[in-house]
């Protein structure tokens, strides 16, 4: 009973404070894409083989399941984005939130690990097998509004964590390296690669800055337009950091009402973040605020979806989800992708049943609302 009480409080909390509107705006935001993975089931049985842990309850659904997307995966996503129409005939729209590079394993190899080089995704995107023209399905994703990119930083990686270990010869690091991965469960207590803006020490933060900075170059130079929203991996950010992303274009950031700004020895410290909130350089925060991960089993993520929907527009606030691209790959698991891409549609079905009048927005669409009310 207390922890209802507590949820509830909470979620009054959330739902009074920030930025409203009396318009059904859903958001789907989905991380990750652009960013290597497991790049296949049999890298996926070496690794296991060799004792590298991909079975915690946080990573396995990532580590088993989440590769780059190829043709069949974006072709798939967007037939069930384009299945509906809002109130403005408008599609669903996906928020790509994307990585633009990913390490160059081979050089980094040859430099015997002591310099770090990284590729743009399209590059890695080659050495894939039946990738050949996923970054013209990007494109045409992106001219039918139905798949919007939006940047997640350069790499989804925590560079001078993970050379640091690789140049120390750490045998797990050195292994998964070999494999073309850096994303499994680490031992209890080590910092995650994954987590990009952790920090060693303050000085971290003028490497970080030149990452940032890069990371939006070759964005703009991918997609020939800036990206508006900017989404750190695993969500550490420290403030300084903002300020370039600032002087970049950048004019909406994540946030999570919890929010964790990392501290020296890869800690963190905690602050709170609300929806519209302005920070010094008067970028906005966004905040998502419903859940859907229709891969994750013994969940009916369909009607925990459109609860938190509800939840949303009860206090006037836009529906916001974080669905990751884990769902809607089917490279390793086919089955993966259609059971996921069924509760999707289900999904899209649903809100627009309910709500007819509901507008489907991306990220900077809905940044723009933001401003303008």
């Amino acid at each position: 009973m207390f922890s209802n009480i507590k949820s509830n409080i909470s979620t009054w909390v959330k739902g009074s404070v920030g930025w409203k509107t009396n318009r059904k705006i859903v958001v789907f935001e989905s991380d990750d894409w652009g960013s290597i993975r497991m790049p296949s089931n049999k890298t996926f049985d070496n690794l296991v083989s060799k004792g590298i842990k991909l079975d915690s309850a946080g990573g396995y659904l990532f580590n088993r399941y989440d590769t780059l997307a190829n043709e069949d995966d974006l072709t798939a996503l967007f037939e069930v984005l384009n299945s509906v129409r809002d109130k403005n005939n408008n599609p669903a729209v996906f928020t790509a939130v994307s990585v633009v590079a990913n390490p160059d394993f081979d050089k980094i190899a040859s430099s015997g690990f002591q310099e770090y080089h990284y590729e743009p995704f399209t590059k890695t995107l080659e050495k894939y097998q039946s990738h050949n023209r996923t970054f013209d399905v990007w494109k045409e994703g992106l001219r039918n509004k139905l798949f919007v990119p939006q940047s997640h930083s350069r790499e989804h990686l925590n560079v001078l964590l993970w050379m640091e270990n690789l140049r120390k010869g750490d045998i797990q690091t050195k292994i998964a390296f070999d494999h073309g991965i850096w994303g499994y469960d680490r031992t209890h207590n080590q910092p995650s690669y994954q987590v990009a803006f952790s920090i060693k020490s303050l000085e971290d933060l003028e490497h970080q800055a030149v990452i940032v900075k890069d990371s939006l170059d070759i964005f703009e130079n991918l997609f020939g337009f800036k990206s508006s929203f900017f989404v750190p991996p695993n969500g550490l950010f420290h403030p300084s950091l903002e300020k370039v992303t600032s002087e970049m274009g950048v004019s909406l950031l994540y946030g999570s009402f919890i929010y964790h700004i990392p501290t020296p020895a890869y800690g963190s410290k905690k602050t709170i973040r609300y929806l519209g909130q302005s920070n010094t350089y008067g970028q906005k925060y966004v905040l998502r605020n419903c859940l859907f991960e229709p891969n994750d089993p013994g969940v009916d993520w369909l009607s925990v979806a459109l609860k938190d929907i509800e939840t949303a527009f009860k206090y006037n606030k836009p529906a916001i989800l974080g669905p990751h691209r884990k769902n809607f790959i089917g490279s390793l698991d086919e089955s993966n992708r259609t059971t996921s891409l069924s509760i999707l549609r289900n999904l899209l079905k649903e809100i627009t049943k309910r709500w007819p009048d509901v507008e489907f927005m991306s990220t900077d669409e809905l940044g723009q609302v933001m401003r303008l009310h």
